[in-house]
């Protein structure tokens, strides 16, 4: 059935239902008209021949001895009054057989109708089939009526009468409703493609909502006309739809709610911060001159303000992108020596090994490319293990060029339960790592950058180990 359901559409299964019940519809119909009316003509015929039959023999006038030859006169002066077609009568009397034909006995009276005409003095028939060809056979008794009622002579008349035009009627009825099939079922088409339409309609107005939804087209809607069960779906999609446009408008405004307080708190910061900094930075240099306890105070201080800076320059860097107001300034760079100057700046040119092949240019926002090299080689050192690999390659694909930079550590790995969640905002996939040097913004930052240099960025465990988080980035008309 599922396989039936996806061969053919709606509209052909549609089409096929109400065919199949037309012609059904045809079928029982011409059946029944056909039965009937075969009955009604074979029976009038009948009726027609046996009540004429009847009449004719008791008109006739019997003369006992029966004289074979004046039998035979009679005989054929009732074939010549059969109604409705000629009849061919034979009789029989003791031996003798004697017929309007050339033929004495027929082969189409059976022995059946011999005994019922001789047992009921009001005669038999019986409808018979001789060689393919219909026939009805009437067995009639003569009798006389000497006061004391109707007495049986022993002389049977029997009247055999071709059924041939009445069984060419019923085939042309046959023919006729066989001929008038075809015709009937292309003109319930016609009805069939108006239903499937006026079904089909709703149902394709519905999809092409529904695909509006699905492109975030929150306002989409359907015309509602009629009142029945479609006409109820179409409502309750619009229902639906109204009251998902309100929640998803709501989300939307408490989104911008929350950067706006994330952005304005940032930047309400940043001043204080930077004279926190200022001060930490002072005291920093003169905490070897103070006391041990007073000096590992001013050390957390100097050490959590710098965090607290982080956080802040992160927020206010996601929250550029989220206001779709960050920018790319493109510069043509020697990508190696990019990395490089990435890990000398940070002092971690000795805990990195690299693979950076000389001579690889691209055009690249400098200061992005450095955020996202040092978020991932970052990453790696808090998360991972020792060594951490930085390779560099560019690989064709098509007519397309690309920049592909690896970030590889010798950790465990990341779980498969944290990887497709590795890039989201503040996620720890550690409960207990809440106090982590990171702001759990960095990954999400380095999507954000990639993602507008057009590249992509995916972390997956290495082979022998380790998490891998890979950079490709275009190098269009390189």
């Amino acid at each position: 059935m599922k396989l039936f359901a996806a061969r053919f559409g709606l509209r052909t299964r549609l089409i096929g239902a109400f065919l199949l019940v037309a012609a059904i519809s045809v079928v029982t119909t011409a059946t029944l008209t056909y039965r009937e009316a075969r009955s009604a003509i074979l029976q009038q015929a009948q009726d027609t021949a046996v009540a004429q039959f009847r009449d004719r023999i008791a008109a006739q006038a019997v003369t006992l001895p029966v004289d074979p030859e004046q039998l035979r006169r009679t005989c054929q002066t009732l074939a010549g009054e059969g109604k409705p077609h000629t009849w061919f009568v034979f009789a029989e009397y003791g031996k003798t057989r004697v017929s309007s034909t050339d033929q004495p006995t027929s082969g189409v009276i059976t022995p059946a109708l011999r005994d019922a005409a001789r047992g009921d003095a009001h005669g038999s028939f019986q409808r018979v089939v001789k060689n393919g060809k219909p026939w009805l056979t009437i067995g009639m008794p003569a009798v006389f009526d000497r006061g004391d009622g109707r007495q049986p002579t022993g002389l049977v008349l029997y009247a055999v009468m071709p059924l041939s035009s009445e069984e060419a009627n019923v085939n042309a009825m046959v023919t006729a409703a066989r001929d008038g099939a075809l015709p009937a079922l292309l003109i319930a088409l016609v009805p069939a493609l108006l239903a499937a339409r006026s079904v089909l309609r709703p149902v394709r107005d519905l999809r092409r909502a529904a695909a509006g939804i699905g492109r975030g087209e929150l306002d989409t809607r359907i015309e509602v006309k009629g009142s029945d069960e479609l006409a109820e779906l179409a409502w309750t999609f619009n229902e639906s739809s109204t009251k998902l446009q309100e929640s998803v408008e709501e989300l939307q405004r408490a989104e911008a709610r929350a950067r706006r307080f994330a952005s304005d708190v940032s930047h309400e910061l940043r001043t204080p911060l930077a004279g926190m900094l200022a001060v930490t930075e002072v005291l920093d240099e003169d905490a070897a001159q103070l006391n041990a306890d007073t000096a590992a105070a001013v050390r957390l201080i100097s050490a959590e303000t710098g965090k607290l800076a982080t956080l802040v320059e992160d927020l206010m860097e996601i929250s550029r992108f989220d206001a779709k107001a960050a920018d790319l300034h493109l510069d043509e760079v020697d990508v190696a020596e990019t990395i490089r100057k990435t890990l000398q700046g940070r002092h971690w040119e000795d805990r990195v090994r690299t693979e950076l092949p000389d001579g690889i240019r691209a055009m690249l926002d400098p200061r992005r490319f450095d955020i996202v090299v040092a978020n991932l080689v970052g990453n790696a050192l808090r998360h991972g293990a020792q060594p951490v690999t930085v390779r560099l390659r560019t690989e064709r694909r098509g007519a397309a060029r690309w920049l592909v930079t690896e970030v590889a550590d010798n950790g465990p790995g990341i779980d498969s339960a944290v990887l497709p969640h590795i890039f989201d905002r503040f996620y720890k996939a550690d409960a207990a790592r809440t106090r982590s040097a990171g702001s759990g913004l960095g990954l999400a930052i380095t999507q954000e950058n990639v993602r507008l240099h057009g590249g992509t960025v995916r972390a997956v465990n290495g082979p022998a180990g380790g998490a891998v988080l890979t950079v490709e980035l275009p190098m269009e008309g390189q």
